[in-house]
């Protein structure tokens, strides 16, 4: 099986860019922790004003079964229920494929 790599894309409501970080913040480290988890990084993204921000996940899982077994943790969960009415929309999901990667 070969690895899976997300890119997932948070577009926060203005005044909900703090909790939507806390919520995201909260997933680092029980993500970090599992088994099939490789890479798991947190980013964010400003305009030139500061005002509009987005945060951005980077994750590589060892596999599809890593990346199922993720999704089904309760922190998985819980972070889905929390943030969907926090964002301006849907969350972006990519999943990558590698073109040249070492």
């Amino acid at each position: 099986m070969s690895k899976v790599v997300i890119l997932a894309s948070f577009y926060p409501k203005n005044e909900k860019k703090n909790k939507v970080k806390e919520i995201i913040l909260a997933m680092v480290n029980p993500t970090r922790l599992e088994e099939g988890n490789e890479i798991y990084n947190f980013y964010e993204t400003k305009n030139d004003d500061g005002k509009n921000i987005s945060f951005h996940l980077f994750e590589i899982y060892k596999n599809s079964a890593a990346l199922d077994f993720h999704k089904n943790t309760s922190h998985y969960k819980n972070y889905r229920l929390k943030i969907v009415d926090l964002l301006e929309k849907p969350i972006e999901v990519k999943v990558l494929t590698s073109i040249d990667s070492i």
